[in-house]
């Protein structure tokens, strides 16, 4: 198998994409951070003193895809066109699910998965003062595609 962020003397390198087509790119991610039932009770009454755990956790998120080529050396600039983040209270954590969406020439995975894995550690940043037993769980890709523009 050949990797393609590998140059011929094994140097990291940032793949030219120049050649590709535009296409509609979309990819979605997910993870799951486990709390404990005192931590969910106060995220549910929004009795956090940092604030409103979910609804910051789904703009971090958000801010973090903008930002992925900043954090992850060989990634490109895309030009989104939606970011959207959804973090969900369930009976043991929270569920991030991500979705992001540009028109260009390189897949949007690594924006989805930079705004699910943001959004649960803003979590985890926002509980730590109450729950020394959290874990961030399961963080991964579970959709991406591309289609030619019509």
């Amino acid at each position: 198998m050949e990797l393609s962020h590998i140059d011929k003397n094994g140097k990291a390198n940032m793949v030219d994409v120049g050649h590709k087509p535009n296409q509609i790119r979309e990819a979605s991610a997910k993870g799951f951070i486990r709390l404990q039932p005192e931590t969910l009770k106060l995220i549910r009454e929004n009795q956090m003193k940092k604030g409103d755990v979910l609804t910051i956790a789904e703009i971090a998120g958000i801010q973090a895809a903008k930002r992925t080529p900043e954090l992850i050396p060989l990634c490109h600039t895309l030009m989104l066109t939606k970011v959207d983040v959804k973090a969900t209270l369930c009976d043991d954590g929270v569920e991030v699910i991500s979705y992001a969406k540009c028109i260009g020439q390189t897949g949007v995975e690594m924006e989805a998965l930079t705004a699910a894995s943001v959004a649960l550690l803003t979590v985890y940043d926002m509980c730590k003062a109450v729950d020394k037993n959290m874990s961030i769980e399961h963080v991964e890709l579970i959709v991406k595609t591309k289609k030619d523009i019509e």
